[in-house]
């Protein structure tokens, strides 16, 4: 198995913990097969892609911000030879995650509705955030076009819930006894969201590569990963695999 660190490359301070937290690997048997251990909380297999993933998405008719493509939309877009090589490698990561009983999903994203409601505490997923799921699971993802996401060493993020000013906020919310507080920010999903630490360098995943990122379930034996999802560029609407 081939397996490397990133953040010892990539970091320049603090790196005590956060150096062995993303692993790369270099198939997706790896990809699938590494456990999540230790400080481990996120596994990529990097891969250059050939083929042209931006004619895929300017065949696509989008009407919503987020517009999901199945597979029998893709089959049917009349490609060039660059762009039906971006499809086949599309239809072959999909089915295999879907070999390995995971429901892979492919969007067209121009963006992501923002929570303008609460200024002082957005939960959408520009913010930095975790996943959640009542069962063992991880969240994959992939970007083929378009800008990445990004994941952020555990030791550079703070639960937001537990920062004394916002959580004095949160308290002025609440409208209950004191023992069902903390039910109050779990139902809100106010306790999926960290602040990151100044000068906290955030790592991108990059355009082609595969992750894994470890999500917040009962059985899990490390840390949720803390990710976000990027603004999008101008008129660069992403290309992106997630389950």
């Amino acid at each position: 198995m081939s397996i490397r660190p990133i953040f010892a490359a990539v970091m320049t301070v603090d790196t005590t913990h956060a150096e062995q937290q993303i692993l790369l690997v270099t198939n997706f048997e790896d990809l699938v097969g590494t456990p999540f251990s230790g400080v481990i909380n996120a596994i990529g297999w990097t891969r250059e892609l050939a083929g042209d993933f931006a004619e895929i998405v300017h065949k696509i008719e989008a009407t919503e911000n987020i517009t999901t493509v199945d597979e029998e939309e893709l089959l049917a877009l009349t490609l060039s030879e660059a762009g039906q090589l971006a499809r086949a490698t599309i239809l072959h990561d999909l089915q295999l995650l879907e070999a390995q009983g995971a429901a892979p999903v492919l969007n067209v994203i121009h963006y992501y509705d923002q929570d303008e409601s609460d200024p002082f505490f957005p939960t959408d997923v520009y913010s930095w955030h975790v996943d959640r799921a009542p069962i063992p699971t991880a969240t994959f993802l992939c970007t083929y076009y378009g800008a990445s996401s990004d994941v952020l060493p555990n030791s550079k993020g703070t639960q937001k819930i537990l920062i004394p000013a916002i959580r004095q906020e949160l308290r002025k919310r609440y409208d209950g006894p004191e023992e069902g507080f903390d039910a109050f920010l779990r139902e809100h999903f106010f306790d999926l969201h960290y602040a990151a630490a100044a000068g906290a360098q955030p790592v991108n995943l990059g355009l082609g590569n595969l992750w894994r990122l470890a999500v917040d379930h009962p059985d899990s034996p490390v840390p949720p990963s803390l990710h976000r999802a990027p603004r999008e560029n101008a008129g660069e609407p992403r290309l992106l695999l997630i389950c």
